[in-house]
């Protein structure tokens, strides 16, 4: 058995690095601690590593096709995590998931379709629907008890109303539910009864605590299966963003011939060159790496409750069941997102994600990435704290 180090701290300021090469630039301060952005501060499974070392080594960066490899270890993984029989020709892959929501809806609704989400949500959500001449359906989720729930009954009436897709964000970024296999069939029987598509990001599949599973929303039933298209990657489960690999799984041939057309129309149907192997090598040897990364980061997640609830008792954590990333109920402290940001960004020097961006109801919130090593989680949350004792002096 491999042990990995997640304590270690790598430095990635001049790297090239989205989260940690912008801070000056995106928030005046380039000593703020960014814990933003998902994705982790944690190198990815050393077999990963080592295959696309080997792959670099050939020296041609040539055009790339899917390999037997590459399907296997996307049908082997889904089965053997999620229980979910996939087949070859489901599986369609894509550069992003976001690319992808994009291109679905253009595929599947026509200009000024309403599209529902499940807000606060995933801030592309929106732009996918807005961007592409559609029209946003709001379908809010409901807090209670310190924990999201879908309300059903505004769905109905949404889904009734005309609304042509649902965009299903599952387990849920920001608010970290891990949809039940019976919330999921109740939201499904809804969008079966209206015609509505569902298009599930499901891209923190793999990223569940202890206690709770992941249910794939196409694999509850056949006639779910035909309605759904699911969206997912290995790059938030081993950190592998920036190669740009992610695929799509569609049961329903219609639907399936339809995306591959818009895939093709933008001639984005070809696979990356590095891309391919991380795909297949992290979901053939990744599951070691990943069984310790979620004790990891339960880890950090019970140290933010235990600290905010020490230290800054303002704050009202609430607790995911999945994903890296923990959603703070601010509101006490200011429901003001001007506020909140210099609170964060000039005063603390750290950078967690304003919630508004995730949706109106997110305004007062703050989201927190617990994938880094536990010092720089433990600094950031003692600056956090300090800057609103003196807020408060």
């Amino acid at each position: 058995m491999t042990t990995y180090n997640f304590d270690e701290r790598i430095e990635r300021k001049g790297t090239a690095s989205y989260k940690w090469d912008q801070s000056e630039k995106l928030f005046s301060n380039k000593d703020v601690l960014p814990l933003w952005v998902a994705d982790m501060d944690f190198p990815a499974p050393r077999e990963v590593v080592e295959a696309i070392v080997e792959r670099a080594k050939q020296g041609i960066y040539g055009y790339t096709v899917h390999t037997e490899g590459y399907y296997a270890a996307v049908k082997g993984w889904l089965s053997r995590r999620h229980g979910w029989e996939v087949q070859k020709e489901w599986i369609l892959s894509t550069p992003g998931i976001v690319p992808a929501l994009s291109m679905l809806v253009l595929a599947l609704s026509e200009p000024g379709d309403g599209i529902i989400l499940q807000s606060p949500v995933y801030y592309p959500f929106y732009e996918v629907i807005r961007k592409n001449g559609r029209t946003v359906v709001d379908n809010a989720l409901i807090l209670k008890d310190g924990r999201y729930e879908m309300d059903y009954e505004l769905l109905e009436e949404q889904a009734k109303a005309g609304a042509k897709m649902l965009l299903l964000c599952s387990p849920h970024n920001p608010g970290g539910r891990v949809w039940t296999r019976k919330e999921l069939e109740r939201a499904g029987e809804i969008c079966l009864r209206h015609n509505v598509l569902v298009v599930a990001d499901e891209i923190h599949h793999d990223l569940v605590f202890k206690g709770h599973r992941h249910t794939p929303f196409a694999s509850i039933s056949p006639e779910l299966a035909d309605i759904t298209v699911t969206c997912m990657a290995p790059s938030k489960t081993f950190n592998l963003a920036g190669l740009q690999a992610a695929l799509t799984v569609i049961p329903n041939e219609e639907l399936r011939t339809k995306y591959h057309r818009q895939l093709t129309t933008l001639s984005l149907h070809m696979e990356s060159y590095f891309g391919l192997t991380a795909v297949e090598s992290s979901y053939t040897y990744g599951e070691e790496w990943l069984e310790q990364l979620l004790e990891y980061v339960e880890g950090n997640l019970n140290l933010l409750i235990d600290y905010v609830s020490a230290h800054i008792p303002e704050i009202t954590p609430i607790r995911p069941e999945g994903t890296y990333l923990a959603w703070l109920d601010c509101r006490a402290i200011s429901e003001d997102p001007a506020e909140l940001k210099k609170l964060m960004f000039e005063q603390a020097g750290v950078a967690f994600s304003e919630g508004s961006v995730f949706g109106k109801q997110g305004a007062g919130y703050l989201r927190v990435n617990l994938a880094c090593p536990r010092a720089i989680l433990q600094e950031a949350l003692e600056r956090f704290a300090k800057a609103v004792r003196e807020r408060e002096q």
